[in-house]
């Protein structure tokens, strides 16, 4: 008995394989870029090396590995890699250890700047001896707010709402916290991006170290007649913070940045930042 014949398997298996030639061709393309016209090895870009907080959440790790691969895939022949703050491994010193001498770019997967961004990655770089440029957190951005608009809209928000729903409607945009004035600043710019985008009022809350909590803006919201209010979890990947926030939505809550192509995208924009603010200022990447 002879098997039956199936064009969509046959054109499944063309595209897989157009898709493993298309990676291995820019793969040869990025590696024949570092050879000179005479045969000498040209030195390679600086690595990228992603920095997460780390979450005994194991949904965490899995999400931030996908993001280190979409970067991957948006710019072959660049050294990708990831290094944890705290929980998870590896750590940003193994990281770091293991790459040598190699300059590096650390963006740091965090959505605002404080004392991890400003002490810890810093700390931790000058720990490992490394060659190191700390870039900006992701936000505020318009590509972070890309980010959360699409991932409200996946949770059920309506992109083409009346103007009687858009006035009962708002948005709690949940934060980690930090008590660095500055954090605080960049999450209040990311809600007004996001407000801006939406047409209803976002307000910021926080899981810890600030004010107010989730619970306590949406009470705030429903005393000005606001009653349809969604949670945007402005956190990159699934935690302890971000379940909690979720929790206490009175609606729709929106699921974590995670690997979103905008959230990709982000990342080689703050390298390439970091990238020209290095060689607008200095010859070479200064150490950490």
């Amino acid at each position: 008995m002879t098997a039956s014949h199936h064009p969509h398997d046959e054109s499944t298996t063309l595209d897989s394989t157009a898709h493993l030639m298309n990676r291995i061709s820019s793969q040869l393309a990025s590696q024949l870029s570092l050879v000179s016209l005479n045969g000498s090895r040209r030195p390679g870009p600086p690595a990228l090396v992603l920095v997460a907080h780390g979450s005994r959440d194991p949904r965490a790790l899995s999400t931030v590995r996908a993001l280190v691969e979409r970067v991957r895939e948006l710019r072959p022949g660049l050294p990708v890699h990831l290094g944890h703050i705290e929980l998870n491994e590896p750590r940003l010193t193994d990281t770091l250890t293991a790459l040598g001498p190699t300059d590096a770019v650390l963006v740091p997967l965090l959505l605002a700047r404080g004392y991890h961004v400003k002490r810890d990655i810093p700390e931790l770089a000058a720990e490992a001896q490394a060659r190191a440029r700390v870039a900006p957190p992701l936000g505020p951005h318009p590509l972070l707010v890309e980010t959360l608009y699409d991932r409200l809209v996946e949770a059920g928000w309506r992109t083409r709402a009346d103007e009687r729903s858009r006035r009962s409607s708002a948005v709690v945009l949940a934060a980690a916290g930090s008590r660095d004035p500055e954090s605080k600043l960049d999450t209040n710019h990311t809600a007004q991006l996001l407000a801006d985008r939406l047409g209803v009022p976002v307000i910021p809350a926080y899981a810890s170290a600030s004010t107010p909590t989730v619970q306590t803006a949406v009470r705030a919201l429903a005393a000005r007649g606001r009653h349809r209010v969604a949670v945007a979890s402005c956190f990159t990947a699934p935690g302890r913070f971000a379940t909690q926030c979720a929790e206490a939505a009175p609606w729709i809550a929106s699921a974590p940045l995670g690997a979103h192509p905008a959230m990709a995208r982000l990342v080689l924009h703050r390298y390439d930042q970091a990238m020209a603010t290095t060689a607008s200022t200095e010859p070479e990447l200064a150490s950490a």
